[in-house]
C-alpha cells in the first residue's frame, strides 16, 4: 500500500470511500453525465483496495514491486480516477479536466494517458485474461507482487472470462485476485435477466478458485474478504464477488430505475455533493 498508510492521522476507510465518491461527483458535474452510479457503488471496494490491500508508491506509479490493479471494465474510469486522486497518484486539481481535450482523464480509461492505470479496458471481458498473463509473468520473475482485476458482472457473460478463469486455476495463480462488481445492472436492464450467471460463488469454486461473496458496500466485510484472500494458504486464484448498490450514498440517484448511464440535472450535482459532504467525519 502507499508509503503513508498506517500513519496516526490516516483517514478511515469510510472517509476514503466518501472522498472517492466526492471526487467522482465533482468530475461527473463537468460533463453532466456518465457512469456515476458505478463509481458511487464501487467506492467502498476501491477504498479497501487502495488504502488497505494494494502495495504501491504514489510518487512512482511504475515501481516494479507494485501490485497491479487492472480495470477490466473501462467505463468505470471515473471511479478509478477518483481513487487515484485520493491516493495521491493523480493531483486533485486535474479532476477539473475530466473528459476534456488533451486531458489525462478521458471518459474511457486509457493506460497510455493516465498514471496508475495499468490497462485500457475497452471491450468487456479482456481484463482477467490480461491479469492471468501478468500474474504468470510475475511468478516466473519470482516477484512478490500481486494482480487485482476489477470486472463488472456483465463480463460474466463473456466466454473469454471463463477461459481466463480456467487458465488461472491451471497455473495455480495464488497471486491473482479477481473482484467482481455485481450491481445487477447493464445497459439493457438487470444482469440476471440479460444472462443469468448464478449460482456465482459455486461456479467460481467449480472452476478451481477460492470464492467469497460479500456486501460490497460494507467496508468491514470487504476488508475481511481481502484479508482472507491474502492469507489463504492454498495454491489457487482468489475471487471476491461484491454485491454493490448503484449510486450508493446518494439516495435520490439510487432510486432511479435505470441508472447504468446517468444524466444528472445541473442543480442535482450540488444536491448530491451536499449529501456526500454531510457524511464527513467531524
Amino acid at each position: 500500500m502507499s508509503a503513508n498508510a498506517g500513519l496516526p492521522n490516516e483517514p478511515s476507510l469510510a472517509e476514503r470511500a466518501r472522498r472517492i465518491r466526492r471526487n467522482a461527483l465533482r468530475m461527473g458535474e463537468i460533463q453532466g453525465q456518465g457512469y456515476i452510479a458505478q463509481a458511487l457503488g464501487i467506492a467502498d471496494v476501491l477504498a479497501v483496495s487502495y488504502f488497505h490491500a494494494l502495495r504501491y508508491h504514489a510518487d512512482d506509479p511504475h515501481w516494479e514491486g507494485r501490485d497491479r490493479f487492472l480495470l477490466s471494465c473501462g467505463h468505470y474510469a471515473i471511479a478509478l480516477y477518483a481513487a487515484l486522486i485520493e491516493a495521491g497518484i493523480i493531483p486533485e486539481p486535474e479532476l477539473e479536466t475530466y473528459g476534456v481535450d488533451d486531458s489525462r482523464l478521458p471518459m474511457s480509461g486509457m493506460a497510455s494517458y493516465t498514471p496508475g492505470m495499468e490497462v485500457s479496458g475497452g471491450s468487456l471481458g479482456q481484463g482477467l485474461g490480461i491479469g492471468v498473463g501478468m500474474a504468470l509473468g510475475l511468478k516466473r520473475k519470482h516477484s512478490g507482487a500481486r494482480v487485482f482485476n476489477l470486472m463488472s458482472d456483465g463480463e460474466l457473460g463473456e466466454g473469454a472470462t471463463w477461459e481466463a478463469a480456467m487458465s488461472a486455476a491451471h497455473w495455480k495463480l495464488d497471486n491473482l485476485v479477481c473482484i467482481v462488481d455485481f450491481n445487477n445492472q447493464q445497459a439493457d436492464g438487470p444482469s440476471t435477466q440479460m444472462l443469468c450467471s448464478e449460482p456465482l460463488e459455486a461456479k467460481w469454486d467449480a472452476f478451481g478458485w477460492f470464492a467469497q461473496r460479500v456486501d460490497g458496500n460494507d467496508i468491514d466485510a470487504v476488508r475481511e474478504a481481502f484479508d482472507r484472500a491474502r492469507t489463504l494458504d492454498e495454491a489457487k486464484p482468489r475471487v471476491i464477488i461484491c454485491d454493490t448498490r448503484m449510486a450508493c450514498g446518494v439516495p435520490f440517484l439510487e432510486a432511479r430505475e435505470r441508472n447504468h448511464f446517468l444524466r444528472v440535472a445541473p442543480e442535482e450535482w450540488q444536491k448530491a455533493l451536499r449529501i456526500i459532504e454531510a457524511e464527513a467525519a467531524p
